[in-house]
């Protein structure tokens, strides 16, 4: 698993993948900041909608890690050396878990730096506020990956799918109908939000934070067993 996990490293970390994941992860910072120099300060509501949930949430962090889990094995499959890997005698498990790993730890940096910032400024150095919007923005990031690595598996178009779902699943039908939500790995992360500070965030419609766990849960599994199954049923090259 380690050499698995060290070779995708070395494989997603390119200069302009990193340089663009950098530029993504500061607007939130500088939306952030700009919010509190206008006139009239954001509330807590207009941070939460604009700045977490439309921005952060629900599209800086999908398209973050759509850059990076899309390649993982979309690289070797176009390479033609995911063969080596699914001929090794090694269980199938042992193949996707390390690329999921480092999907994470390529763009969880990126987007908790990012929440961590964005939250700071915005609460005036809250300490619990900040968790709970990095924490959130964290567990994301693991949902959203596990969900794009499986994608880079099943289909060659993996970036153009993965736009299409940020778009309309997460941009636009979560935010109009109300059951999408039930399904929406941004209300996900919103929920969790409410959940760690509830002080904080007190208004809305959303999951509660046993939900919200459960179903993130289900979901990073549900997506790590289906890119297991997949590795043992396709036809590598």
């Amino acid at each position: 698993m380690g050499s698995v996990y060290r070779l995708t490293l070395r494989q997603l970390t390119g200069r302009w993948r990193l340089t663009i994941m950098t530029v993504l992860a500061a607007m939130p910072v500088v939306i952030a900041v700009m919010m509190l120099r206008s006139a009239s300060a954001p509330s807590v509501q207009e941070f939460e909608t604009v700045t977490f949930g439309a921005m952060l949430a629900g599209s800086i962090a999908p398209l973050v890690v759509l850059a990076i889990a899309a390649a993982a094995f979309a690289n070797e499959i176009e390479d033609r050396t995911l063969a080596n890997l699914t001929l090794a005698p090694i269980p199938r498990w042992q193949i996707a878990v390390p690329k999921l790993l480092a999907t994470i730890t390529i763009a969880g940096p990126f987007i908790a730096i990012s929440a961590f910032l964005t939250s700071h400024v915005a609460f005036l150095g809250d300490a619990r506020a900040t968790i709970a919007v990095t924490v959130s923005a964290v567990v994301a990031v693991a949902l959203y990956a596990s969900a794009f690595v499986w994608l880079g598996l099943v289909s060659t178009q993996a970036i153009g799918l993965g736009l299409l779902y940020i778009v309309l699943w997460e941009g636009f039908f979560s935010g109009f109908v109300s059951g999408v939500r039930l399904l929406s790995i941004r209300h996900y992360a919103i929920a969790l939000m409410h959940g760690l500070d509830p002080r904080r965030f007190a208004d809305g419609t959303h999951l509660s934070l046993t939900a919200a766990i459960v179903m993130s849960v289900l979901v990073f599994g549900g997506f790590l067993f289906s890119s297991v199954r997949r590795l043992r049923r396709m036809d590598v090259p």
